[in-house]
């Protein structure tokens, strides 16, 4: 696919035009396939610099395969991927650098504890002895880990696990973030804590969040996009997702009983 704004001059005495940074997350013509089965087919958007978008759709609408082909997990059948201007495909370590990932059940070391698999991701991203001891004390008090740091993972609850993975994942203070269900196994009283989290980081960072609770949507989020059966049915605000049916429920359920697109 050729993109004129991700061009490399070849002029000696011209620099290379910089990663494009208008928005956080490109998604292009994304589409994957596997076999004659599309699990994402020329899914496009953009979510701007301070964003939080929530990601909705049914089970198996495409919402998992879409956020690894975002984050250069999946490698695409077809279109581009971009993080903060970088091609997850050809710049895949930049834009690493640059994101924050909690997959759904994201794997985690069961024999570390918090503390000591916090520091094994501080290393493996070559973060220096002050700012690992920094960001460690930062993340553990905002994750609510205190009493759990030195436990190990595999005794945790699911909900103290899914708060390491959320740890882990702003460890090395990502501008972009890309959370797959990230209240999935919480209590209330822990959602509730979440929810307050991403609205303080949505204050400064760009944030996709996937999820199935809809009043999560209203709670964090300014805008939503929609998948089904692996295309993008719906881009827009809040309000506006509702705005020909009487509540989120409604429109879901509208959504949701499209009738399947032939391929």
């Amino acid at each position: 696919m050729n993109d004129p704004a991700a061009a490399v001059s070849l002029d000696p005495y011209q620099p290379a035009a910089p990663p494009r940074t208008a928005a956080m997350i490109e998604a292009v013509g994304l589409s994957k396939y596997y076999g004659h089965f599309a699990a994402v087919r020329d899914v496009t958007f953009t979510v701007a610099k301070g964003e939080v978008v929530a990601f909705l759709g049914p089970n198996g609408a495409g919402k998992s395969t879409t956020m690894k082909l975002l984050t250069g997990y999946l490698a695409p059948s077809t279109g581009r991927a971009r993080i903060a201007g970088h091609d997850m495909a050809d710049d895949r370590l930049s834009g690493s650098a640059r994101l924050g990932y909690l997959p759904e059940n994201g794997p985690l070391y069961p024999d570390m504890t918090p503390l000591s698999l916090l520091r094994f991701f501080a290393e493996a991203r070559g973060m220096s002895a002050p700012q690992t001891r920094t960001r460690i004390e930062y993340v553990v008090e905002l994750c609510a880990l205190q009493s759990v740091i030195r436990k190990p993972i595999s005794k945790l609850s699911k909900g103290y696990r899914q708060r390491v993975g959320m740890a882990q994942a702003l460890l090395h203070e990502p501008d972009v973030l890309i959370l797959d269900e990230p209240t999935a196994g919480l209590d209330p009283n822990q959602i509730r804590e979440v929810r307050a989290t991403l609205r303080r980081l949505g204050k400064e960072k760009t944030i996709l969040l996937s999820t199935h609770i809809l009043q999560e949507v209203e709670a964090t989020a300014t805008r939503v996009l929609f998948i089904h059966e692996g295309r993008l049915v719906f881009d827009g605000a809040v309000a506006d997702f509702a705005a020909n049916a009487q509540n989120l429920d409604e429109q879901y359920a509208r959504l949701t009983s499209r009738k399947p697109v032939a391929v």
